[in-house]
């Protein structure tokens, strides 16, 4: 285990191929955890040896993938020990708009969980300063946090078999962007025509860790 900077790093071992980086920072919010996340992420990526397959950041983890053949474990958990986290940055990696229809099924049930109007809830969504904390759950989604808890609310009791494609959710802390048609629990409060993935582009994926996102309404 190393502390650094208030961050406290575990090395765990994670097959024969991989290593797990559990990342805790002081401060339990979401926010303070995918900074801390995402600046070890950089100065790992910013410092990556050969042998290095592919960093893999998560809510508070990061999986390094490795050729054993060129880095050995054990020479990862070196390299990941001498490494210290950067500081969150001061300006987004990317800034990236997307246009939304705020026309979501789930806008109105959004509005009454939080106590306010469903204007309210577009309001906020459009001034919140949204970050990439990681991605997962199917190519091109990304996981995006915010420094406040003013659009937290739960999934859906029950799941959709379907969601639309381009169809923008709230769960949890998170908002989040659907690349592709998929079932899915989180709560609809609009829809971008947005392209997420597209394995012809370098690199396929519109939203990656550290990237700002900033939504803007556009009419129905």
């Amino acid at each position: 285990m190393e502390v650094k900077d208030d961050v406290t790093l575990r090395v765990l071992g994670y097959g024969d191929r991989a290593l797990l980086i559990e990342v805790d920072a002081a401060g339990a919010d979401a926010g303070a955890g995918s900074d801390a996340v995402l600046g070890m992420f950089r100065a790992l990526d910013r410092t990556r040896p050969p042998g290095v397959v592919d960093l893999v950041p998560a809510a508070r983890t990061i999986a390094v993938l490795l050729d054993p053949r060129v880095l050995p474990p054990a020479a990862a958990r070196a390299w990941i020990e001498r490494t210290a986290p950067e500081p969150p940055a001061a300006a987004a990696d990317e800034l990236v708009e997307l246009a939304v229809r705020y026309d979501g099924d789930d806008l109105a049930e959004v509005a009454a969980l939080l106590g306010i109007t469903p204007r309210e809830v577009v309001e906020r969504h459009t001034a919140s300063r949204w970050r990439v904390a990681f991605g997962g759950f199917a190519p091109g989604f990304a996981y995006l946090v915010t420094d406040h808890d003013g659009l937290r609310v739960p999934r859906r009791a029950t799941p959709r078999t379907a969601v639309p494609a381009g169809s923008v959710g709230l769960a949890g802390e998170f908002s989040g962007v659907y690349p592709r048609s998929s079932p899915g629990g989180w709560q609809l409060i609009g829809r971008t025509d947005a392209a997420l993935w597209d394995v012809r582009a370098d690199p396929p994926a519109l939203l990656r860790p550290g990237v700002e996102v900033r939504f803007v309404e556009v009419a129905p």
